[in-house]
């Protein structure tokens, strides 16, 4: 700020629309911009693997999100002093335009730090998505060859080697943005859902032991933006938020035909059972051999 122009910043500016006001664009532009902050609950999948995760959990996220807010906050105001509006919608990566007129030839330390911070936020999300598949299978509600770990390592291979291959049909789009409006919406969808939960388990079931516990103020207020965001992006994205629904209800058929149908044939539940063994070669030749069960 200090090097740069304060001029966009300046409230009469800063607030100036260079389009008409739109409440679902709005909402739209809010489902876009928390997706950089979206790494508030994928610590809740690893809480098995913390070391006391009743003090832990609410320690890290308490210190995650109002440091993440911070820097995210006032590296976009750095962005605001240096480059106009107009410049940061037509750049496909504001942080190496920032870094081309302000760094000169030091320039290329952004790129490389942008890089830097894309595999940090990719290896989070491989280590805490596949757990959710890991945890999912362990409940019957996958294939049990993805609740198995690894015998030595103890990592869900099966569980990781999925989430790799589900990453790569989401490439299948080339549209980033419309990327992040289906992950988001959905996201947001399920998130609001388990919210919803939490305030039904604590009418229906007040006396449940909850070692970590809040205020209900605090969902009740989660439930009222969420519902902003969903209607209103709905109303501004009707065809991407509907595609990311008809995406989510693919798994309606799976979930029928792996849980709740009980009478399957046998050569189903064979063939499910080969799925879970693997080959493996040791020194005197390969050997079949059962991959580590989470309940072993």
């Amino acid at each position: 700020v200090g090097i740069c122009e304060y001029y966009w910043l300046e409230p009469a500016n800063a607030f100036e629309p260079f389009q008409d006001y739109d409440v679902g664009l709005i909402a739209l532009a809010f489902l876009q911009g928390s997706f950089a902050y979206g790494g508030w609950n994928f610590l809740n999948y690893v809480t098995e693997e913390l070391v006391d995760p009743y003090v832990n959990l609410p320690r890290a996220i308490f210190i995650s999100i109002p440091l993440v807010t911070f820097v995210y906050v006032f590296a976009n105001i750095a962005y605001v002093t240096a480059m106009s509006p107009q410049e940061l919608l037509a750049s496909n990566a504001v942080a190496v335009t920032f870094g081309e007129k302000l760094l000169g030839v030091m320039s290329w330390i952004m790129p490389i730090s942008v890089a830097l911070s894309t595999f940090g936020g990719v290896n989070g999300s491989l280590f805490t998505s596949s757990r959710l598949f890991f945890a999912g299978a362990r409940e019957g509600h996958l294939p049990s060859l993805l609740a198995m770990i690894h015998v030595k390592r103890c990592t869900p291979i099966p569980a990781l080697l999925f989430t790799c291959i589900s990453t790569l049909l989401m490439l299948c789009t080339s549209d980033m943005y419309t990327l992040i409006n289906y992950v988001g919406f959905i996201n947001y969808l399920f998130y609001g859902v388990t919210v919803a939960g939490q305030i039904v388990l604590r009418v229906k079931q007040p006396d449940m032991h909850r070692p970590i516990k809040i205020s209900l103020v605090w969902p009740v207020i989660y439930l009222l933006f969420w519902a902003f965001l969903l209607i209103f992006s709905l109303y501004s994205e009707p065809v991407v938020c509907g595609i990311g629904l008809a995406i989510m209800l693919t798994g309606v058929p799976v979930y029928f035909l792996g849980v709740y149908w009980d009478n399957k044939p046998q050569c189903f539940n064979t063939f499910v059972g080969k799925l879970n063994t693997v080959q493996r070669c040791v020194k005197g030749g390969c050997t079949g051999v059962q991959w580590l069960s989470s309940g072993d």
